[in-house]
């Protein structure tokens, strides 16, 4: 059984003529982050995977996890087959996976694994995936959505 914890990024700042990959956290923003880290925490992540925008990035660090972070490009501006792509390229000892990233892919994913109607992923928002075989094998519908939390 491998768990999948897929993020949206937190609240982001909105600044004329600022780069949309550079846009930081809000104060809002931030504590979400490290309030959604102290409850993935217990999970006992073994990889967080991000998008290196600035925001995501940003909610990466601060969730606090002690796990590595490794950057992956791909995942900005993905479309849910991406994201699955990223998934199926995870080392098989990795247990527990945190994905942070954007909508509308994030949330589009959820949907695509589980299979359940969930209207909203607001930003700060994480779900929690149960998946029965290794990474490599994930595939739409073959998820068990354990949780969704929403700041």
């Amino acid at each position: 059984m491998k768990t999948l914890i897929v993020v949206r990024h937190a609240k982001a700042v909105h600044v004329a003529g600022l780069a949309d990959r550079e846009r930081g956290l809000t104060a809002r923003g931030e504590r979400n982050a490290r309030e959604a880290g102290d409850l993935i925490r217990p999970l006992e992540p073994g990889l967080v995977v991000s998008s290196p925008a600035v925001r995501t990035r940003r909610t990466a660090e601060l969730l606090g996890l002690d796990a590595p972070i490794d950057f992956e490009g791909s995942i900005y501006e993905a479309y849910p087959d991406d994201l699955l792509e990223v998934l199926r390229r995870t080392d098989p000892e990795v247990d527990t996976l945190v994905l942070v990233g954007h909508n509308p892919g994030v949330h589009e994913l959820v949907l695509s694994l589980t299979g359940t109607d969930i209207d909203r992923f607001p930003t700060g928002a994480f779900a929690v995936i149960e998946l029965p075989a290794p990474w490599e094998e994930a595939v739409p519908g073959a998820g068990r959505l354990v949780r969704t939390h929403h700041p």
